[in-house]
């Protein structure tokens, strides 16, 4: 139920990529302008009410926080197909971050509450695979919904769906009792108290800004990678889908999988690995998007998308854990959020705008090529990225905390 519940959360934020060619012709939008709706408007208040609401679900009740959160981003995106404007859908797209903000963070601390350390990085992963299933889906999915009727009907048709499902998702998912160790557990989750902690703690500083590098890329180029196959490649809005949602499928689950399986079994013998995995993913990386997005013919892109795509979803299973592993129990909601916070500020908010508004700046030079190149000189947040992880590795060595058996 929780795989579901982050398949719909992915849907909902992926929908507006494949959706943005008929959006803009329609609403006379600049890319700049979807760059803001895609990362921006959503990241704002999801970045920042998912520490409260994360402290209130380790207070209170993980499961009703969820519960309530899905209805609430569910509802928005539904009416983000009633949008008139510009502003009309930039508010509806702060209503999905809303609604969003209170999903993850609990969720990846149920997952915490009933799997051991050494099983949590798979188990996070399978929790993950929402990113590539949901990412995939919201792309199919809303093409479909929009060759067919249009635009407004695929938002309508996803947000009313994740509505219906809220019940469901209550009735099965319950809270696991919580006992709290030396001392209150109310006191041990205070968001205060968590956040003194982790300003303390290296591994968590290198791995938040480690991922939050990669995550503006990649939330950059998937969002902007329908545009780019439409202008530089010729498909149409169908074509388009299939293309992307196939890249994000097999190659995004590949690589959720294979991180969570490496961080298990390389980290049992060197904790250093939950960081060295993913850097030595996003070094290799990196030439193969280049090739991708460089080359001229569609197949050839298409095979040397599905590696790299692969390698970009490494890092959740070994990151998602590490976090997990830098407080006690009854504060891995807290601390999952505090990492989140970081990371989708700065990745979500800022990597979608700034890959749009480069497009935007390099069109005087390079015309309808303009996002090709955006994203190829975007290329380096990787390499910042791999090196954040690579430090991060031998600290998180030192700051690993123990719990009971």
């Amino acid at each position: 139920m929780l795989l579901l519940v982050y398949i719909f959360n992915f849907v909902d934020r992926q929908i507006l990529s494949i959706l943005a060619a008929p959006i803009q012709a329609e609403l006379g939008l600049s890319d700049a302008q979807m760059g803001l709706l895609g990362g921006t408007s959503f990241a704002i208040l999801y970045s920042v009410l998912g520490v409260p609401l994360a402290s209130l679900a380790d207070r209170t009740s993980r499961s009703w926080v969820i519960t309530g959160s899905l209805v609430c981003w569910s509802a928005f995106t539904a009416a983000c197909g009633l949008a008139s404007g510009f502003w009309h859908i930039f508010l509806a797209r702060l209503g999905v971050g809303v609604g969003e903000a209170g999903g993850v963070a609990p969720s990846y601390a149920v997952i915490g509450d009933h799997f051991p350390s050494h099983r949590r990085a798979f188990a996070l992963s399978i929790y993950s695979l929402g990113i590539p299933i949901g990412s995939a889906t919201g792309v199919l999915a809303g093409a479909w919904v929009a060759a067919r009727v249009d635009w407004r009907a695929a938002f309508l048709v996803v947000g009313l769906c994740g509505v219906l499902i809220a019940p469901l998702f209550k009735l099965v998912v319950r809270d696991r009792p919580r006992a709290p160790t030396i001392g209150a557990g109310d006191e041990r989750a205070r968001l205060s108290t968590v956040a003194r902690l982790l300003a303390r703690k290296k591994a968590f500083w290198f791995f938040s800004f480690g991922a939050a590098s990669s995550s503006m890329l990649g939330y950059g180029l998937a969002f902007w990678m329908p545009s780019l196959l439409q202008r530089s490649f010729g498909l149409d809005l169908e074509q388009t889908s299939w293309f992307f949602g196939a890249v994000l499928l097999i190659g995004g689950t590949a690589g959720v999988l294979l991180g969570g399986a490496l961080a298990d079994r390389l980290g049992g013998a060197d904790r250093a690995f939950y960081g060295w995995v993913p850097a030595c993913a996003y070094v290799v990386a990196v030439p193969l998007f280049a090739g991708g997005i460089w080359t001229s013919h569609v197949m050839i892109a298409f095979a040397l998308f599905l590696v790299p795509q692969a390698l970009a979803y490494v890092w959740l299973g070994p990151v998602t854990s590490a976090i997990q592993h830098l407080v006690e129990p009854p504060a891995r909601a807290t601390a999952s959020a505090l990492f989140l916070l970081i990371n989708n500020l700065i990745g979500l908010g800022g990597g979608i705008y700034a890959l749009g508004a480069l497009s935007s700046a390099l069109t005087p030079l390079y015309g309808h090529e303009a996002l090709r190149m955006s994203m190829l000189f975007a290329l380096v947040l990787y390499l910042v990225a791999a090196v954040l992880m690579g430090i991060a590795g031998p600290h998180l060595r030192r700051e690993w905390v123990a719990e009971a058996a």
